[in-house]
């Protein structure tokens, strides 16, 4: 048993003096201080990709037309995005009034409203089920 022990103590100060150790270290010992920043980076990344500057590539893509695009058909159109093909079924909100009464232990109990949906959960309409308002 004094083995055990001893063997414990051993473990939770090899683990102390690990956490003790890594805890240690600073930024600047872990992250180079040197070097260029993000932006430098950015910049030449952007360069090597093929503009002059690191503006370019955003530019020439701002100006040239969707129509121009071989897969412009597929793309997405935001009236197609907002349209909403699964409209919501109607789910009303039911107001239930509770009077005044005695509780079990005989307490008085004031009168009180509660609200709840008629269904338990929100249910989606098929495609065409339901027509647009």
């Amino acid at each position: 048993m004094a083995i055990s022990t001893e063997l414990r103590r051993l473990a939770a100060a090899a683990t102390a003096s690990l956490l003790l150790a890594g805890c240690a270290s600073t930024q600047k010992d872990v992250i180079p201080q040197d070097g260029p920043d993000m932006l430098e980076i950015y910049r030449s990344h952007m360069r090597r990709a093929g503009g002059a500057s690191g503006d370019a590539p955003r530019a020439a893509a701002a100006r040239r037309p969707l129509a121009d695009e071989p897969d412009a058909r597929f793309a997405r159109e935001a009236a197609a995005e907002i349209e909403n093909r699964f409209p919501l079924l109607p789910n009303p909100m039911l107001v239930l009034y509770v009077y005044p009464h005695l509780a079990e232990d005989g307490a008085p109990v004031p009168g009180y409203a509660t609200a709840f949906r008629m269904y338990e959960r929100d249910e989606f309409a098929l495609p065409g089920e339901v027509t647009p308002p």
